[in-house]
């Protein structure tokens, strides 16, 4: 049975960018349900007090984003008790381990040269036109889980922004919210206490200069520009949002019905 979830959030203090999707509005006048889908940041440095709220949600599943260096690099998430833990890497290990390393600990005429003039930003629109086209399994098990039996549900990877934001607003697409909502949810990742904190090596000669942070800001950014990617990506592969539930990930009509009961009011 769904938990009561308070109205007003938490700040929790070990897990960054969490929230209720509920409350959303679908195109047909309906709302998402509120304590069915959360989103956040990685729950590996969850305190105690965290660890109790999210235990008091009544979550069924939790869908973990993060590829097997991110869990390396922040840790394993907090074991929530009665909890299904299931981990679909949207990102392979490999891919960007060296660039992230750079990220880390290069020095600004490295940065300059692999994030100036805009490529910063082509690289973050680059990966979500890829995880639409070549996540299509991921998404799909997410989706049939959720109209299944996974809910209540918390979707996350490292910063809760780019892989859990991309699965949630799919999961809002299938169930009809409108999509100046879905936007809305997506940037709300932008609020201060919500972004993913930037780690720079103190060895660095610039660690965080103003600069740098300027050069890494499109990394740790939520862009419109980069939703509309993935949306133009499922435009121009499929022919639009149904042909891709119904073709790229294997929804029928029963199931996107099962999955707006799950969620919607």
């Amino acid at each position: 049975m769904t938990q009561q979830v308070p109205s007003t959030e938490p700040e929790l203090a070990g897990v960054r960018n969490f929230r209720d999707v509920g409350g959303l509005p679908t195109v047909d006048g309906r709302r998402v349900r509120h304590g069915v889908l959360f989103r956040s940041g990685h729950l590996a440095h969850a305190t105690e007090a965290d660890t109790a709220f999210l235990t008091g949600l009544g979550l069924h599943t939790i869908f973990d984003f993060r590829n097997a260096a991110d869990q390396k690099l922040e840790g394993p998430d907090v074991a929530l008790p009665g909890v299904r833990n299931v981990n679909l890497p949207l990102s392979d290990p490999a891919d960007g381990a060296e660039f992230w390393k750079m990220v880390r600990d290069g020095e600004i005429e490295q940065l300059r040269a692999i994030l100036g003039d805009g490529r910063a930003a082509g690289r973050m629109t680059a990966s979500y036109r890829k995880i639409i086209k070549e996540r299509t399994a991921e998404h799909a098990r997410v989706l049939h889980s959720l109209a299944e039996d996974s809910v209540p549900a918390l979707m996350h990877c490292a910063a809760g922004k780019d892989r859990a934001g991309l699965s949630v607003a799919v999961t809002l697409l299938a169930v009809g919210v409108e999509r100046e909502a879905i936007l809305a949810d997506y940037l709300a990742s932008n609020a201060k206490h919500r972004r993913y904190q930037v780690r720079r090596s103190p060895t660095s000669s610039a660690a965080y200069s103003p600069e740098v942070m300027e050069l890494l800001g499109p990394l740790f950014d939520a862009r419109a520009e980069y939703l509309a990617a993935a949306v133009e990506t499922i435009e121009e592969t499929w022919g639009g949002v149904d042909a891709y539930l119904e073709q790229g990930l294997g929804l029928t009509a029963g199931t996107r019905e099962r999955l707006r009961d799950r969620l919607l009011d």
